[in-house]
């Protein structure tokens, strides 16, 4: 069987066939790089109509990236999918609390999620970061709180939760909100790999070297 076995050419061939499902999006040409990144870790196309990025998202993650902003995930698995020699050049760190024991004592004692309890945690480090949640929707609820009666202010949100529960609720509340750009998709789709893959897309827009 013949298949093709170069990764860059896996790559270049997966972006051909992604682009005629961008065509007609008005998208920016930074958009469409972002769309079809996160389109390329999902494997659906369906996702390039439900897609949906403030109009000043992908600057602000670029300006937080190059003074070295933190990025603060909800699960691991974001943290893990995120290309560290890519992000290390800028001098931030990607922190998530999701296992710490002081975090869970403080979800069970407080009746919330752990991912809840894990943004309640960074707090004011919040503040100029990128905030990128991929599995709970109520971690990125709590952010819209803590945004709206603790004056949090992250650089940028990437509120990608996936599921049947809250997830929807969520990132509808996301790009609903006045004051913090984002990077979200509506409805059900999302997780991990999709949140990690758009911080992906913004740092290759500044640096294409792997």
């Amino acid at each position: 069987m013949e298949f093709i076995k170069q990764p860059m050419d896996i790559e270049n061939r997966s972006m051909e066939i992604i682009a005629p499902h961008l065509a007609g999006l008005q998208l920016t040409d930074a958009e469409t790089k972002v769309y079809s990144r996160m389109i390329h870790a999902s494997g659906d196309v369906e996702y390039a109509p439900v897609i949906r990025i403030h109009p000043q998202a992908i600057a602000a993650a670029q300006t937080a990236l190059k003074a070295g902003c933190n990025i603060y995930t909800d699960v691991e698995m974001v943290r893990t999918g995120i290309h560290k020699p890519s992000f290390h050049r800028y001098g931030g760190q990607i922190e998530c609390l999701i296992a710490d024991e002081k975090v869970a004592a403080m979800a069970k004692a407080e009746g919330i999620t752990r991912s809840m309890a894990a943004m309640r945690t960074f707090g004011k480090k919040l503040n100029g970061s990128i905030v990128a949640i991929g599995n709970a929707p109520t971690a990125l609820f709590e952010v819209l709180r803590m945004a709206e009666e603790e004056n949090i202010c992250p650089a940028v949100i990437i509120g990608i939760p996936v599921g049947f529960v809250g997830a929807a609720d969520s990132k509808k509340a996301l790009a609903e909100n006045n004051r913090i750009p984002y990077i979200t998709v509506e409805g059900t789709k999302g997780g991990s790999p999709i949140a990690a893959s758009a911080i992906n897309a913004i740092m290759y827009l500044l640096d294409n070297r792997r």
